[in-house]
Protein backbone atom coordinates (compact mmCIF):
# COMPACT_ATOMS: atom_id res chain seq x y z
CA UNK A 1 0.00 0.00 0.00
CA UNK A 2 2.91 2.68 0.79
CA UNK A 3 4.45 1.95 -2.74
CA UNK A 4 0.98 2.67 -4.01
CA UNK A 5 0.58 5.69 -2.46
CA UNK A 6 4.58 6.71 -3.58
CA UNK A 7 3.33 5.97 -6.63
CA UNK A 8 0.27 8.20 -6.83
CA UNK A 9 1.88 11.59 -4.98
CA UNK A 10 4.70 11.12 -7.73
CA UNK A 11 2.42 10.98 -10.53
CA UNK A 12 -0.36 13.55 -9.08
CA UNK A 13 2.30 15.77 -6.87
CA UNK A 14 1.02 17.38 -3.31
CA UNK A 15 0.12 20.86 -4.08
CA UNK A 16 -3.71 20.33 -2.67
CA UNK A 17 -4.05 19.66 0.78
CA UNK A 18 -6.45 16.86 2.00
CA UNK A 19 -9.79 18.41 3.35
CA UNK A 20 -10.67 17.13 6.55
CA UNK A 21 -13.89 17.22 5.56
CA UNK A 22 -15.01 14.14 3.06
CA UNK A 23 -15.97 15.04 -0.78
CA UNK A 24 -20.17 13.77 0.02
CA UNK A 25 -21.47 11.79 -3.78
CA UNK A 26 -24.61 11.40 -3.84
CA UNK A 27 -25.84 8.03 -4.99
CA UNK A 28 -29.43 7.44 -5.94
CA UNK A 29 -31.22 4.43 -6.80
CA UNK A 30 -31.16 3.46 -10.50
CA UNK A 31 -28.00 1.61 -11.79
CA UNK A 32 -26.20 4.63 -14.01
CA UNK A 33 -25.98 6.68 -11.34
CA UNK A 34 -24.82 4.57 -9.09
CA UNK A 35 -21.92 3.63 -11.70
CA UNK A 36 -20.88 7.34 -12.02
CA UNK A 37 -21.35 8.11 -8.32
CA UNK A 38 -18.82 5.05 -7.51
CA UNK A 39 -16.45 6.06 -10.52
CA UNK A 40 -16.13 9.79 -9.21
CA UNK A 41 -15.46 8.42 -5.86
CA UNK A 42 -12.81 5.75 -7.51
CA UNK A 43 -11.08 8.83 -8.75
CA UNK A 44 -10.99 11.14 -5.38
CA UNK A 45 -9.96 7.95 -3.18
CA UNK A 46 -7.03 7.33 -6.22
CA UNK A 47 -6.11 10.98 -5.87
CA UNK A 48 -5.75 10.49 -2.12
CA UNK A 49 -9.25 12.31 -0.81
CA UNK A 50 -11.33 11.01 1.43
CA UNK A 51 -14.80 10.40 -0.09
CA UNK A 52 -18.33 9.57 1.81
CA UNK A 53 -21.22 7.98 -0.45
CA UNK A 54 -24.97 9.05 0.43
CA UNK A 55 -27.90 6.80 -0.27
CA UNK A 56 -30.66 9.14 -1.13
CA UNK A 57 -33.46 9.32 -3.39
CA UNK A 58 -33.84 12.35 -6.16
CA UNK A 59 -36.45 14.57 -3.92
CA UNK A 60 -34.41 14.44 -0.88
CA UNK A 61 -30.99 15.40 -2.66
CA UNK A 62 -32.19 19.18 -3.74
CA UNK A 63 -32.56 20.05 -0.23
CA UNK A 64 -29.16 18.51 0.71
CA UNK A 65 -27.18 19.71 -2.34
CA UNK A 66 -28.26 23.68 -1.83
CA UNK A 67 -27.04 23.39 1.90
CA UNK A 68 -23.82 21.82 1.22
CA UNK A 69 -24.84 18.74 3.02
CA UNK A 70 -24.01 16.82 0.31
CA UNK A 71 -21.14 17.93 -2.89
CA UNK A 72 -21.64 15.69 -6.40
CA UNK A 73 -24.67 14.62 -7.95
CA UNK A 74 -23.28 12.95 -11.06
CA UNK A 75 -26.64 12.04 -13.33
CA UNK A 76 -29.24 14.90 -13.69
CA UNK A 77 -31.82 13.77 -15.93
CA UNK A 78 -33.73 16.88 -18.00
CA UNK A 79 -36.92 14.25 -17.89
CA UNK A 80 -37.36 14.29 -13.84
CA UNK A 81 -35.44 16.52 -12.40
CA UNK A 82 -35.36 19.78 -14.77
CA UNK A 83 -37.58 22.16 -12.54
CA UNK A 84 -35.56 21.74 -9.35
CA UNK A 85 -32.56 21.64 -11.06
CA UNK A 86 -33.30 25.17 -12.51
CA UNK A 87 -34.84 26.36 -10.01
CA UNK A 88 -31.76 26.15 -7.76
CA UNK A 89 -29.44 26.58 -10.66
CA UNK A 90 -31.36 30.68 -11.16
CA UNK A 91 -30.73 30.77 -7.17
CA UNK A 92 -27.25 30.31 -7.41
CA UNK A 93 -27.55 27.57 -4.77
CA UNK A 94 -25.82 24.44 -6.22
CA UNK A 95 -23.36 24.65 -9.47
CA UNK A 96 -23.95 23.40 -13.09
CA UNK A 97 -20.49 21.16 -13.96
CA UNK A 98 -21.80 20.64 -17.46
CA UNK A 99 -23.54 18.12 -20.08
CA UNK A 100 -22.65 14.91 -21.16
CA UNK A 101 -22.76 13.67 -24.65
CA UNK A 102 -25.67 12.13 -24.52
CA UNK A 103 -28.98 12.48 -25.61
CA UNK A 104 -32.07 11.39 -22.97
CA UNK A 105 -35.21 10.20 -23.44
CA UNK A 106 -37.42 8.54 -20.36
CA UNK A 107 -41.42 7.95 -20.65
CA UNK A 108 -43.83 5.05 -21.07
CA UNK A 109 -41.94 2.06 -22.95
CA UNK A 110 -43.16 -1.19 -24.21
CA UNK A 111 -41.28 -4.64 -25.68
CA UNK A 112 -41.86 -4.24 -29.55
CA UNK A 113 -44.35 -7.82 -29.75
CA UNK A 114 -46.83 -6.16 -27.33
CA UNK A 115 -47.85 -3.57 -30.57
CA UNK A 116 -49.40 -7.00 -31.93
CA UNK A 117 -52.24 -7.03 -28.65
CA UNK A 118 -52.61 -2.94 -29.31
CA UNK A 119 -52.50 -1.98 -32.87
CA UNK A 120 -51.84 1.77 -33.60
CA UNK A 121 -48.95 1.96 -31.04
CA UNK A 122 -46.66 3.94 -30.85
CA UNK A 123 -49.67 6.48 -31.25
CA UNK A 124 -50.85 7.02 -27.66
CA UNK A 125 -53.89 7.03 -28.83
CA UNK A 126 -53.83 3.64 -29.36
CA UNK A 127 -54.29 3.64 -25.49
CA UNK A 128 -57.58 4.36 -25.68
CA UNK A 129 -59.12 1.48 -27.26
CA UNK A 130 -56.23 -1.09 -26.17
CA UNK A 131 -56.12 -0.36 -22.59
CA UNK A 132 -57.87 -3.72 -21.51
CA UNK A 133 -54.64 -5.93 -22.32
CA UNK A 134 -52.98 -4.01 -19.68
CA UNK A 135 -55.08 -4.48 -16.93
CA UNK A 136 -54.33 -6.87 -13.96
CA UNK A 137 -56.32 -8.98 -11.24
CA UNK A 138 -56.58 -5.84 -9.17
CA UNK A 139 -56.85 -3.27 -11.12
CA UNK A 140 -60.48 -3.09 -12.03
CA UNK A 141 -60.55 -3.28 -15.80
CA UNK A 142 -58.19 -0.40 -16.21
CA UNK A 143 -54.49 -1.02 -17.74
CA UNK A 144 -51.90 -1.12 -16.02
CA UNK A 145 -49.06 1.62 -16.18
CA UNK A 146 -45.87 0.03 -14.33
CA UNK A 147 -43.54 3.45 -12.98
CA UNK A 148 -40.29 3.88 -11.06
CA UNK A 149 -39.99 5.96 -7.68
CA UNK A 150 -38.97 9.24 -9.43
CA UNK A 151 -40.73 12.36 -10.00
CA UNK A 152 -42.78 11.76 -13.37
CA UNK A 153 -46.67 13.65 -13.57
CA UNK A 154 -48.09 10.32 -15.16
CA UNK A 155 -51.15 10.25 -12.67
CA UNK A 156 -51.24 13.67 -14.24
CA UNK A 157 -50.74 13.26 -17.80
CA UNK A 158 -53.39 10.14 -17.78
CA UNK A 159 -56.21 12.60 -16.33
CA UNK A 160 -55.01 15.01 -19.06
CA UNK A 161 -55.51 12.65 -22.08
CA UNK A 162 -58.21 10.64 -20.55
CA UNK A 163 -56.60 7.32 -20.55
CA UNK A 164 -58.50 4.63 -18.62
CA UNK A 165 -55.06 3.61 -17.04
CA UNK A 166 -53.98 3.59 -13.00
CA UNK A 167 -50.23 3.60 -12.18
CA UNK A 168 -48.38 1.06 -10.52
CA UNK A 169 -45.00 2.50 -8.79
CA UNK A 170 -42.27 0.40 -8.05
CA UNK A 171 -39.91 0.73 -5.32
CA UNK A 172 -36.26 0.60 -7.66
CA UNK A 173 -35.03 -0.08 -10.89
CA UNK A 174 -34.35 -3.53 -10.37
CA UNK A 175 -37.99 -3.85 -9.49
CA UNK A 176 -38.94 -2.59 -12.77
CA UNK A 177 -36.36 -5.16 -14.88
CA UNK A 178 -38.28 -7.97 -12.58
CA UNK A 179 -41.33 -7.42 -14.33
CA UNK A 180 -39.99 -6.48 -17.47
CA UNK A 181 -38.27 -10.20 -17.41
CA UNK A 182 -41.45 -12.00 -16.25
CA UNK A 183 -43.74 -10.49 -19.07
CA UNK A 184 -41.04 -10.67 -21.93
CA UNK A 185 -40.64 -14.43 -20.98
CA UNK A 186 -44.64 -15.10 -21.05
CA UNK A 187 -44.57 -12.80 -24.06
CA UNK A 188 -47.63 -10.73 -21.73
CA UNK A 189 -48.17 -7.02 -22.76
CA UNK A 190 -46.68 -4.48 -20.34
CA UNK A 191 -46.23 -0.94 -20.57
CA UNK A 192 -43.30 0.20 -17.99
CA UNK A 193 -41.51 3.29 -17.15
CA UNK A 194 -37.84 3.37 -19.14
CA UNK A 195 -35.47 5.78 -20.48
CA UNK A 196 -31.94 6.07 -22.33
CA UNK A 197 -29.53 5.49 -22.03
CA UNK A 198 -30.49 2.39 -20.43
CA UNK A 199 -28.87 -0.84 -21.34
CA UNK A 200 -32.75 -2.41 -21.96
CA UNK A 201 -33.62 -1.00 -24.96
CA UNK A 202 -29.84 -3.15 -26.21
CA UNK A 203 -31.41 -6.51 -24.90
CA UNK A 204 -35.28 -6.02 -25.24
CA UNK A 205 -36.46 -4.22 -29.21
CA UNK A 206 -38.65 -1.71 -27.74
CA UNK A 207 -40.63 1.98 -28.86
CA UNK A 208 -41.27 4.86 -26.67
CA UNK A 209 -45.05 5.50 -26.52
CA UNK A 210 -45.32 8.42 -28.92
CA UNK A 211 -47.28 11.50 -27.06
CA UNK A 212 -47.90 14.69 -27.95
CA UNK A 213 -44.78 16.83 -28.15
CA UNK A 214 -43.52 18.15 -24.46
CA UNK A 215 -43.49 22.04 -24.34
CA UNK A 216 -43.27 23.87 -21.40
CA UNK A 217 -46.40 25.29 -21.84
CA UNK A 218 -47.76 21.95 -21.67
CA UNK A 219 -47.10 22.01 -17.35
CA UNK A 220 -48.26 25.08 -16.77
CA UNK A 221 -50.88 26.37 -19.37
CA UNK A 222 -53.95 24.64 -19.37
CA UNK A 223 -55.49 26.11 -22.45
CA UNK A 224 -52.19 24.64 -24.33
CA UNK A 225 -52.62 21.17 -25.82
CA UNK A 226 -55.48 18.93 -27.14
CA UNK A 227 -57.02 19.13 -23.57
CA UNK A 228 -58.04 23.00 -22.92
CA UNK A 229 -58.29 22.54 -18.89
CA UNK A 230 -55.90 20.57 -17.76
CA UNK A 231 -51.97 20.97 -18.13
CA UNK A 232 -49.63 17.81 -19.07
CA UNK A 233 -51.66 16.68 -22.13
CA UNK A 234 -48.17 15.58 -23.35
CA UNK A 235 -44.98 13.41 -23.31
CA UNK A 236 -41.70 14.37 -21.72
CA UNK A 237 -38.65 16.13 -23.64
CA UNK A 238 -37.76 13.82 -26.50
CA UNK A 239 -33.90 15.16 -26.71
CA UNK A 240 -32.96 15.35 -23.06
CA UNK A 241 -30.13 16.74 -21.34
CA UNK A 242 -27.87 14.66 -18.65
CA UNK A 243 -25.78 17.04 -16.56
CA UNK A 244 -23.40 16.91 -13.47
CA UNK A 245 -23.92 19.18 -10.65
CA UNK A 246 -22.56 19.84 -7.11
CA UNK A 247 -22.81 21.80 -4.08
CA UNK A 248 -21.27 25.48 -3.76
CA UNK A 249 -18.79 24.04 -0.60
CA UNK A 250 -17.19 21.24 -3.54
CA UNK A 251 -16.42 24.00 -6.29
CA UNK A 252 -14.94 26.06 -3.24
CA UNK A 253 -13.07 23.53 -1.69
CA UNK A 254 -11.91 21.33 -4.57
CA UNK A 255 -12.21 24.01 -7.77
CA UNK A 256 -9.73 21.25 -9.79
CA UNK A 257 -11.81 18.32 -8.93
CA UNK A 258 -14.70 20.26 -9.91
CA UNK A 259 -12.66 21.05 -13.19
CA UNK A 260 -12.35 17.29 -13.80
CA UNK A 261 -15.58 16.46 -13.31
CA UNK A 262 -16.60 19.32 -15.83
CA UNK A 263 -14.72 17.86 -18.37
CA UNK A 264 -15.35 14.33 -17.60
CA UNK A 265 -17.70 12.87 -20.25
CA UNK A 266 -19.61 9.06 -21.65
CA UNK A 267 -21.54 8.32 -24.37
CA UNK A 268 -25.30 7.10 -24.51
CA UNK A 269 -23.71 3.83 -25.98
CA UNK A 270 -20.93 3.84 -22.77
CA UNK A 271 -23.67 4.52 -20.04
CA UNK A 272 -25.36 1.36 -21.60
CA UNK A 273 -22.68 -0.50 -21.80
CA UNK A 274 -21.82 0.01 -17.45
CA UNK A 275 -25.44 -0.41 -16.48
CA UNK A 276 -25.42 -3.85 -18.30
CA UNK A 277 -22.55 -5.34 -16.51
CA UNK A 278 -24.76 -4.86 -13.29
CA UNK A 279 -28.25 -5.71 -14.60
CA UNK A 280 -26.77 -8.37 -17.32
CA UNK A 281 -23.86 -9.23 -15.63
CA UNK A 282 -24.78 -8.79 -12.42
CA UNK A 283 -21.89 -6.84 -11.12
CA UNK A 284 -21.89 -4.45 -8.26
CA UNK A 285 -22.11 -0.60 -9.52
CA UNK A 286 -18.69 -0.68 -7.39
CA UNK A 287 -17.42 -3.44 -9.01
CA UNK A 288 -17.80 -1.97 -12.78
CA UNK A 289 -16.78 1.60 -10.78
CA UNK A 290 -13.26 -0.16 -10.64
CA UNK A 291 -13.39 -1.98 -13.75
CA UNK A 292 -13.66 0.85 -15.56
CA UNK A 293 -10.99 2.86 -13.27
CA UNK A 294 -8.80 0.11 -14.42
CA UNK A 295 -9.01 -0.09 -18.16
CA UNK A 296 -9.21 3.99 -18.74
CA UNK A 297 -6.80 5.57 -16.41
CA UNK A 298 -4.51 7.32 -19.33
CA UNK A 299 -8.45 8.97 -19.85
CA UNK A 300 -9.23 9.89 -15.83
CA UNK A 301 -5.57 10.65 -15.26
CA UNK A 302 -5.44 13.44 -17.78
CA UNK A 303 -8.53 15.31 -16.75
CA UNK A 304 -7.53 14.89 -13.13
CA UNK A 305 -3.45 15.90 -13.29
CA UNK A 306 -3.37 18.78 -12.04
CA UNK A 307 -5.44 18.06 -8.78
CA UNK A 308 -2.02 17.30 -6.47
CA UNK A 309 -3.28 16.40 -2.89
CA UNK A 310 -1.18 15.85 0.02
CA UNK A 311 -1.47 12.10 0.97
CA UNK A 312 -1.62 11.50 4.49
CA UNK A 313 0.96 9.38 5.78
CA UNK A 314 -0.95 6.49 6.84
CA UNK A 315 -2.15 3.55 4.94
CA UNK A 316 -5.62 4.02 3.96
Amino acid sequence: MKKRLIAFTMLFGSHFPASSEPIRVVVNDWSSQRILAHIASQIFIRLGYEVELINITVDVQWYLLKTNRVDLQLEVWEGTMEDKYSQLHKSGEIVDLGNYSVTTREDWWYPLYVKSFCPGLPDWKALKQCYGVFASPSSKGKGVYIAGPWEKPDRARIKALELNFIVEQLDDDNALWIRLKRAVDKRRPILIFNWTPNWVGAVYPGEFVEFPEHSLACEADPTWGVNSRLVYDCGNPKSGWLKKVASRRFTRLFPCLAQGISSFDLTNEEIEQLSAQVNRERLSPKQVAQRWIKDHRTRWAQLFSKCKVTLPNSSR
